[in-house]
């Protein structure tokens, strides 16, 4: 999930150089301009054989720049001029010989050229990999992937799976929405640097028979974006996320459960681990004291059958009570007496924060609003995206962290 001004005011120059991959970077200029991101493209000669430059202009809405000697530039210097108000160069596809490029110094051509002209401490190189699964695991490779690292160089991907030679394995380049994801991450500020974090999400189900079982309309969306914006912020993250069918955010370490009792069970021992723990799943409160083996089925009767209820383990108490317990958040999702019952759960459970929604307005949806609640008072975050929503929380987080450790 990316809002649609993820990267406005933000210019990125897009570098290509030669590879099979280069189809994806025409998708991948289409989604920085959606982000809201200006976009000047330069290409190898080598990535000419592959797509277009009409092509990348047309997505991109800025004449292509192809060679060091272009004249376009009234100083002849597209080098140094392209790479003066860029936020950052992203070259996707970067292969295996112009990562060696890179680490050489070569500047030959316009894209290797700029990249060692660039002012590094303010201009970030970013490069996707793209090639061979035996040219990415290839000792050459892996000692300029190393130095490129320790040069400052950041590296998005590779990935692994089918590649165009018919092979499978790592060096694929990622997916454009993947690249845009872990773009819009390297922006953000990295308060929670050094962090863990442990978030839960969704809804659990606590089945009465084989087929049946009880809910809630619990989408998981805030707690899957709390976790990609945590993970954003440089936490490390693990998420223990109830059914939902929601894709894992990048960075984001997840574990699938079903029931309230699986969930406690995989909270609880890792609670203690981590520096902050977020509860937003919306835990069954009940679930049936005995399972049927079978479907149960109409007799004949109209009588509903009855079963008997048991109280599920309280997660949040009981991270709560841990001698070496971490920072615990709080949901709230309620019909009504939204901060009376927020603050009797403040209360209840024993913990510095809770958040605050109504169930109702938020379940399913992309959009919330957050009333943050805490023993000196109540903030409003107002009604927003749920990705906007995440990072302001993890902002708020990351400030009552910085306060405590002071």
């Amino acid at each position: 999930m990316t809002t649609s001004l993820d990267l406005a005011g933000k210019h990125i120059v897009l570098g290509l150089s030669g590879g099979i991959a280069c189809y994806k970077a025409a998708d991948f200029t289409r989604e920085l301009v959606k982000a809201g991101a200006t976009v000047q493209v330069v290409m190898t000669a080598a990535a000419e054989a592959f797509i277009t430059p009409v092509t990348m202009q047309a997505l991109s809405n800025r004449s292509v720049f192809t060679s060091q000697w272009d004249a376009r530039e009234p100083n002849n210097m597209a080098h140094i001029n392209l790479t003066r108000e860029a936020d950052a160069i992203v070259v996707a596809p970067a292969s295996a010989d112009f990562m060696s490029r890179l680490v050489n110094g070569a500047a030959d051509d316009l894209l290797s050229l700029m990249c060692l002209a660039r002012p590094i401490e303010r201009c970030p190189l970013l490069i996707a990999p793209a090639m061979n699964r035996e040219m990415w695991a290839h000792p050459a490779t892996q000692r300029n992937v190393a130095q490129l690292r320790a040069d400052g160089t950041t590296l998005l991907g590779p990935g692994s799976g089918d590649q165009a030679c018919g092979e499978i394995g790592d060096g694929r380049m990622l997916e454009p929405v993947e690249l845009l994801a872990e773009l819009v991450a390297f922006f953000q500020p990295k308060s929670l640097l050094g962090k863990k974090l442990l978030i839960t999400a969704g809804p659990t189900f606590e089945p009465i028979d084989p087929v049946r079982g009880i809910t809630n309309l619990s989408s998981g969306k805030m707690g899957f974006a709390i976790a990609r914006a945590a993970a954003e912020a440089g936490a490390d993250v693990t998420l223990v996320a109830g059914p939902v069918h929601l894709p894992t955010p990048r960075g984001v370490r997840r574990i699938d459960v079903g029931t309230a009792q699986q969930m406690f069970d995989v909270v609880l021992p890792a609670a203690s681990r981590n520096d902050v723990f977020v509860a937003t799943a919306a835990v069954a409160d009940w679930r049936p004291a005995s399972l049927s083996d079978h479907k149960i089925k109409k007799n004949g009767s109209k009588l509903a059958p009855t079963f008997e209820l048991t109280e599920n383990a309280d997660i949040l108490a009981a991270v709560a009570k841990l001698p070496d317990r971490p920072y615990c958040v709080g949901f709230a999702a309620e019909s009504h007496d939204l901060i009376q019952h927020a603050r009797e759960k403040l209360a209840r459970k024993n913990v510095p924060l809770i958040v605050g929604n109504l169930g109702p307005a938020t379940f399913g949806h992309d959009d919330n609003a957050l009333t943050l609640v805490d023993s000196q008072g109540e903030r409003e975050l107002p009604r927003a995206d749920k990705l906007t929503l995440a990072r302001q929380l993890v902002s708020e987080i990351a400030s009552r962290l910085s306060v405590l450790k002071a």
